[in-house]
């Protein structure tokens, strides 16, 4: 059996209007205006996704952390 891990990881991306948060360990996405909001979303959205449910079916031990990654665009001189 795989070790448990303590964090699910998400990407934000920059959309035209809205970054867009997603995690990579569970079938979480979620929007906002402003990096901040979608944050706070993805928290949410995290945690009604886990609510009543064991975290060890997903590999994941109790009260994980999210760990964000955001996608940038390369700025070319």
């Amino acid at each position: 059996m795989a070790p448990l891990q303590h964090t699910i990881k998400a990407v934000i991306r920059k959309g035209d209007e809205f970054y867009v948060a997603e995690c990579l360990e569970i079938n979480v996405v979620t929007q906002g205006r402003t990096l901040d909001e979608t944050i706070a979303n993805l928290q949410e959205a995290v945690t009604l996704h886990l609510e009543g449910e064991d975290p060890e079916e997903y590999g994941l031990t109790q009260n994980p952390k999210l760990l964000l990654t955001m996608e940038l665009d390369t700025v070319h001189a």
